[in-house]
């Protein structure tokens, strides 16, 4: 499947369930001091997370294209030295933003999660024996941040216990910065090696271990908190 296929295919899969499609902001932010260049989906619905400013649309998804040379998520010295950084990339997303007036609209974590699930293994039709889930574990430090088990019950659910592994802060909680909105994540992992390779290497031991044919391919981020 080539890379404009599965544009398509992921954008009129949330359009079915009532997401509007916008297009990819500039990738020079114009607006924002704090960037320079847009290195995440996230970045041009900043002032809604904020609270800063209200959307139009509740539900949305994008194809956003995306910088990383600098700052928090630079990617810039790992291009060819492995299969799954590059200059440029284009990332797919779909948010619900919710609505204060209408706390019906929208939603959280089981939908998220299940329809990221569907679009994998219904849509890519990618083997599901191949696909591992991460969720986040807790944490002993100042902030002592709870397990996330309502996304670990949710995935028990879809997916055998066995292909459901904990992270930590580092890999499992995703943070606008120092300050701000904040919440546990959820990843999806595809093991594209060989059969002989499976075998002998269970994928669930390579997951988040920089392997080339163990890589993440969906992170779901939860902001729960602030």
């Amino acid at each position: 499947m080539k890379s404009q296929e599965i544009r398509t295919k992921f954008l009129e899969f949330f359009k079915e369930k009532s997401h509007k499609i916008v297009p990819s902001a500039p990738m020079v932010i114009k607006d924002d001091p704090t960037l320079m260049f847009t290195n995440a989906g996230m970045n041009q619905f900043k002032e809604f997370f904020l609270g800063n400013s209200v959307p139009k649309h509740s539900m949305v998804t994008d194809s956003q294209k995306c910088l990383r040379v600098s700052g928090k998520h630079n990617d810039l010295e790992e291009v060819g030295k492995d299969t799954y950084h590059h200059t440029m990339f284009e990332m797919l997303g779909n948010w619900s933003f919710g609505d204060p007036a209408r706390p019906s609209v929208g939603y959280f974590k089981e939908e998220a999660i299940s329809w990221a699930w569907a679009f994998l293994t219904e849509v890519c039709k990618i083997d599901k024996d191949s696909l591992y889930v991460t969720v986040f574990e807790g944490s002993n430090d100042a902030d002592k941040l709870e397990q996330d088990s309502e996304a670990l019950e949710l995935w028990s659910k879809i997916v055998d216990k066995d292909r459901i592994l904990f992270g930590d802060k580092k890999d499992n909680f995703w943070e606008m910065g120092d300050q701000g909105p904040c919440g546990p994540c959820s990843e999806i992992h595809v093991d594209i090696r060989p059969a002989e390779e499976k075998a002998k290497i269970p994928g669930a031991s390579l997951v988040n271990q920089d392997h080339p044919l163990v890589v993440e391919i969906w992170n779901l981020v939860f902001i729960q908190y602030n």
